[in-house]
């Protein structure tokens, strides 16, 4: 095909990755009332799913649960062209155009970059390797619940979200889970340190071993298993290891045509409309930063929710419609029989104060953590607390009018504190 100008409005909307914020937007133009040729593009096989039980019902039930991202039947019904199993090989921004991996060219009137990212690997244990798992997609996930089956013992390689989960869920499953963390506390870049010792005795309690502050000398598979050699000599073995150290954003065709990245984060650099430095090309999700009002500093974000609200976003730029912008963000995890949720951002200078009960061991632990810095509210951590978050959620990012120890007050419902610290707050 030749290649089309960038004022061709017959030219067809195309959406590269069919993950959560692919699969978004592409339901977020049609309910916009695009009725236009749309394009959804992904490489995996399947059709779009949502990742967050991929570490949770996935592995654990009897019969893994129905993922489906899109309503039975919404593409052909909305006139969608869903690509399933296929690559984009180029990106032709001057153009106007992608590649596809068997050389067609297709011209798109807008593209939205939503490639998502890889996971991070270990060079010792590489993708593939027998006993070693990494856990991105449905066909990792459906691999890995295969292999618990049959194993009585887990390694887990991380101590991030990722890698919590999995070792809660395997220990469910009633196998002895062995987690190796570099750093001297769980999650230490997103929770205070009360929470992340809090976390640290809840999986103790819940017979996870671990390891903080362990850093691994050498890693070989052999015999059926993974042999991990600690900095201080002990020596582990398990026959099953799941590698969880990290996600690296997929930007390779949008470096290679030439968009610009953020060198901080590795992300594609967008503005608050999701567009990229090329015009007529959008990036949204696990591979957009998006860049902070005032700055050149970009936040890339690995969350359903920042998925979603960017392809929202993206969606209506695409069209050329105002919509409203994203919201403060929020992430969730549930492990070890407790729900957790963030709202906001943590950060140096920020101070914690927490209100319920954060008793270690596996019965206690309700509690909402509020996070402030220069007067505001900047973060909440609800441990079981979601209703309690909700009743402040107004709150977070906006100044408060009363001392933050008294956030701490559980004699006062939280409604009608969350009601008297939003009423008093300064404009």
């Amino acid at each position: 095909m030749t290649s089309t100008s960038p004022s061709n409005e017959q030219a067809p909307l195309i959406i590269v990755g069919a993950g959560q914020a692919g699969a978004m937007a592409a339901r977020a133009l049609r309910e916009s009332g695009y009725a236009g040729r749309l394009l959804l593009i992904g490489d995996e096989r399947h059709a779009p799913y949502e990742r967050p039980p991929l570490s949770k019902a996935v592995l654990s039930e009897p019969e893994p649960p129905a993922l489906d991202l899109l309503p039975t039947g919404f593409p052909a019904e909305q006139g969608m062209e869903l690509l399933t199993g296929r690559r984009v090989a180029r990106l032709d921004p001057q153009g106007r155009r992608i590649q596809l991996d068997d050389g067609a060219w297709l011209p798109f009137r807008a593209c939205l970059l939503a490639t998502g990212g890889q996971v991070r690997t270990l060079p010792a244990l590489p993708p593939g390797t027998p006993g070693v798992h990494y856990l991105r997609t449905l066909d990792d996930a459906l691999r890995l619940r295969q292999a618990m089956r049959t194993a009585d013992r887990m390694l887990v390689i991380g101590g991030g979200f990722l890698g919590l989960e999995v070792a809660s869920t395997a220990r469910a499953q009633g196998m002895a889970v062995t987690l190796v963390e570099q750093a001297p506390m769980l999650l230490g870049r997103a929770v205070p340190p009360e929470v992340s010792a809090w976390l640290a005795g809840r999986a103790a309690a819940y017979g996870i071993d671990l390891r903080l502050d362990a850093r691994i000398g050498s890693l070989e598979a052999r015999d059926g298993g993974v042999t991990a050699v600690l900095a201080d000599g002990e020596t582990l073995r398990a026959p099953l290891a799941v590698v969880s150290v990290g996600l690296v954003p997929e930007v390779a065709l949008a470096q290679a045509a030439g968009l610009v990245i953020d060198a901080r984060n590795g992300g594609v650099l967008v503005d608050a409309g999701c567009r990229s430095s090329a015009p007529g090309i959008y990036a949204a999700g696990d591979c957009a930063s998006r860049r902070e009002v005032g700055s050149d500093a970009g936040l890339r974000l690995e969350s359903w929710q920042n998925a979603n609200e960017q392809a929202r976003i993206a969606a209506a730029a695409m069209l050329g419609v105002e919509t409203h912008p994203a919201p403060q963000p929020w992430f969730w995890t549930d492990q070890f029989d407790c729900n957790i949720q963030m709202m906001g951002h943590g950060g140096s200078g920020t101070r914690y104060v927490a209100r319920g009960d954060l008793s270690p061991g596996r019965d206690g632990g309700k509690a909402l953590i509020f996070g402030v810095r220069d007067g505001l509210l900047a973060q909440l951590i609800a441990i079981n607390a979601g209703g309690d978050l909700r009743a402040f959620r107004d709150l977070v990012g906006k100044p408060l009018a009363c001392a933050p120890e008294a956030l701490g007050d559980a004699a006062i419902p939280a409604k009608q504190l969350a009601r008297l610290a939003l009423g008093q707050a300064r404009s």
